[in-house]
């Protein structure tokens, strides 16, 4: 399996701040995605109902903390790439869920300093936990933006003070397409950012996909629960929305295998989710 030193293992930690600390929008009666993945990669920012669901999800489906391990290790990845090779110096990271390690600013600018970054999310504890923890280096520069992925004038307002949208971008969309219940509408949310960007931006995706039926189960029952829910999409459907674009090598894969960096042992094994990079001509 792959080997992810950066990451904690996933077990209960103390409880997260009173929900009446971060804001009166905090609900923590029902499940929060963004808040049971953080419980996955051994973060702190859970709380009891999250725990509850997120246990409950890997008795049916136990892979799923690796999918979130590996697609929290390809964002390093892709980040490393674009600001390395690429040159990269501008991120848009839609759905950035609450801060762990590694996140996109903080290994962007250990590559340069001056990277920009612009997180969205429309969570209110990841907007709260985004500001207090996400800061920049004095060369570069963070900000945040409350809007809806589906609400993208509002996202480009809110990201053109930091970013020059007339120059390359890189567009992050990680765990955050399977919230749009069509791959029809999918697809068009990507059409209009890439419309939105300056020729030689980028695109990153990942997502959860459906082929295996343990998968399947856990991700139907989540969705009964009352919490936002996710849709799992067949690899033709993940594919589909980056068919338009001119995909870098090795096209759409499972993240462990999409340019894997030298392990001290073992060899990356596929999880149940897809990744891609795109250049946009």
């Amino acid at each position: 399996m792959p080997r992810f030193d950066d990451l904690h293992d996933p077990v209960p930690t103390a409880e997260a701040p009173p929900a009446e600390a971060l804001g009166p929008e905090i609900d923590t009666t029902v499940p929060h995605s963004a808040r049971i993945w953080n419980y996955w990669l051994g973060g702190k920012d859970h709380y009891a109902v999250d725990r509850i669901a997120g246990d409950e999800y890997k008795r049916t489906f136990p892979a799923i903390v690796d999918v979130a391990r590996a697609q929290r290790a390809f964002l390093g990845r892709a980040v490393r790439h674009l600001a390395g090779e690429v040159g990269i110096r501008q991120f848009l990271d839609i759905g950035t869920g609450l801060p762990t390690v590694d996140n996109t600013h903080e290994v962007a600018q250990r590559v340069d300093p001056r990277c920009r970054i612009v997180y969205v999310d429309n969570d209110p504890m990841v907007l709260a936990h985004a500001r207090a923890l996400l800061t920049s280096t004095p060369k570069g520069a963070t900000a945040y933006v409350d809007a809806d992925l589906r609400d993208i004038d509002t996202i480009l307002a809110g990201a053109e003070p930091i970013l020059d949208l007339d120059e390359p971008v890189a567009v992050m969309l990680l765990g955050i397409l399977g919230h749009i219940s069509t791959t029809e509408e999918a697809r068009e949310i990507v059409e209009r950012l890439v419309d939105a960007v300056a020729l030689g931006s980028y695109l990153v995706l990942a997502d959860g996909t459906s082929t295996l039926d343990e998968r399947s189960r856990a991700q139907d029952r989540y969705n009964n629960s009352g919490a936002a829910p996710y849709q799992l999409r067949t690899p033709d459907e993940i594919e589909s929305i980056l068919n338009d674009l001119e995909l870098l090598d090795p096209g759409v894969v499972t993240p462990p295998l999409w340019r894997p960096e030298p392990l001290e042992i073992g060899t990356p094994q596929p999880v149940e989710s897809l990744c891609g990079m795109a250049v946009i001509r």
